[in-house]
This record gives C-alpha cells, sequence and structure tokens, in this order.
C-alpha cells in the first residue's frame, strides 16, 4: 500500500483486520489517522497531518496541489523523484473531501445528523452587533423597543469583473461538495433568479465607450466574467450566501447584486 505522508511516499504492506465483526477497511484506515483514496479496495491512503499540512501551505503560501505532492517526491528521493508513485490527482480528491469535513466540523456539523442550509458553513462578521450571537439583552431588553441606530448593520456591495473563469472540460464530472452553504448563492437558485431577471442592453452616447462595450461583448468561452456580493461596510467581512458569478460583464452587476442582497435578507431572518 501507498502511504502519503510529510516525510515522503512510502510502499508498506498493510493488512486489515478479517475477523467476522471486523469494521470495513476504510473505517479501520480513518480510526488509525489514514485518509484512503478509495473506498473499496483502497490502495493509496494519505495521513492526516499531510492534509493538514497541505491545506495550511494552500492557505498561506499558495502552494498548488501538484508543487506540494512535487516537493514529496523529491523529500522521498532527491535523486529520482520520477521513480516515485503518481498520487497528485488521488491527492486534489481527497485534499476537497478533507477540507469539506473539516469546515462541517468547525461549523457544528460533525457529530449532526441534518444537514446544513444555506450559509451555514460560513461566518458572519464577529464584530458587527448580532444580538443572540455576540450581544446578549438585558431581561427588558427588546429588539422593537431598541432604537434602530443602536444594532443597525451597514453594507456594501461590490464586484470584480477580472475575475473570469473558463467552462469546464468535462462538466458532468464536476461535483459540488458544498453547493450554497458557503459565500456563494446555490447553483440552481441563481440560475432560477437570471432566468426571471430582465436583460437590459444599455447604449452609450459615445462612439467608442470601453466599458459599455466590453459589457455587452459576447462572451461564449467563459463560464463566469467576475464575481460579487455583500460585505459588512465596517470591518470588510463577506456576508453568507450572497456572492455571484457574472455571466456578462457589468452589464448583469445590478442583477446579480440585487440577488445576493435577497438572499443576505433571508439568511439574516433565519
Amino acid at each position: 500500500m501507498v502511504i502519503v505522508d510529510k516525510s515522503g511516499v512510502h510502499r508498506l504492506e498493510v493488512r486489515c483486520c478479517d475477523c467476522p465483526n471486523a469494521m470495513s477497511p476504510d473505517i479501520q484506515m480513518f480510526r488509525h489517522g489514514f485518509f484512503p483514496a478509495s473506498f473499496n479496495r483502497p490502495k493509496t491512503v494519505f495521513t492526516f497531518r499531510v492534509l493538514d499540512d497541505f491545506l495550511l501551505d494552500n492557505l498561506e503560501c499558495g502552494t498548488s496541489a501538484l508543487n506540494y505532492y512535487s516537493k514529496l517526491r523529491r523529500m522521498t528521493s532527491s535523486m529520482f523523484p520520477h521513480l516515485v508513485p503518481d498520487r497528485y490527482r488521488e491527492l486534489m480528491r481527497v485534499a476537497r473531501q478533507w477540507r469539506q469535513l473539516k469546515t462541517m466540523k468547525w461549523h457544528g456539523f460533525g457529530h449532526r445528523s441534518d444537514n446544513p442550509n444555506a450559509g451555514d458553513l460560513a461566518l458572519f462578521c464577529p464584530a458587527c452587533p448580532q444580538p443572540g450571537i455576540n450581544i446578549s439583552l438585558s431581561g427588558d431588553e427588546s429588539l422593537d423597543e431598541t432604537p434602530s441606530w443602536k444594532y443597525t448593520r451597514s453594507f456594501v456591495m461590490d464586484g470584480n469583473f477580472k475575475a473570469e473563469h473558463l467552462h469546464p472540460i468535462k462538466p458532468f464530472d464536476e461535483v459540488w461538495l458544498s453547493d450554497g452553504l458557503g459565500f456563494m448563492v446555490g447553483k440552481d437558485r441563481y440560475k432560477k433568479h437570471l432566468a426571471e431577471a430582465a436583460d437590459t442592453v444599455e447604449k452609450s452616447s459615445c462612439n467608442n465607450h470601453r466599458a459599455v462595450n466590453q459589457a455587452n461583448a459576447a462572451r461564449h468561452k467563459l463560464e463566469s466574467t467576475g464575481i460579487g456580493g455583500v460585505a459588512c461596510a465596517r470591518h470588510g467581512c463577506f456576508v453568507p450566501h450572497s456572492m455571484v458569478d457574472f455571466q456578462k460583464g457589468e452589464r448583469q452587476a445590478k442583477h446579480a447584486i440585487r440577488c445576493s442582497r435577497v438572499n443576505h435578507a433571508s439568511s439574516a431572518d433565519k
């Protein structure tokens, strides 16, 4: 069996318990701190600490999965790294699953049978007033009688029209692990909003207005032409379930931001 660890890539003989009441091999792997790359007949496992180390390197240093696994291969054999088993694709898949499991655990869904709702896997601004979360109301105080300015939240809406994303080569292979559970709006709800929203083409009186011309240009190769959403005006923290992708550049910003505003209002009421 191939075992991928922070110290390198190792080949070791592993035998699972075959007793009549024994757990399945994948559960046995998890109990000993290994994440199997497959669950039926695992031949490759990743240690929990190498997955944690990769997520930290990816977050702080921007290390890609390819570069990180190349480092592990070099650590295993500095002279012949190409002879080390290639588990780059397995690392990408397992790292996504590991990040999803950690996120579920951090937000209180590690030992619960119910599924998270929209925006439950993201945190709102911890410094903004949230009665019942970071503010405890006194016994004789209620939100109806409290002055409106005391717990008022202020938001800003903005977009980035340079964050372009191409269409996936094999869209049927795309697996959504947290669709609408974090900061992004769910794809089905967003598509429904785009189908109902009125599409207006802005006309410029200028002969060659670059911003308007780019907004009206056809972009068939791009799945999204930007990203936008709602953030806390005081501290700059994004609002859960309020980020959306743009399909038509600045031309779509008003409708998309309006959709994110509606989603934030519904999550705030919840």
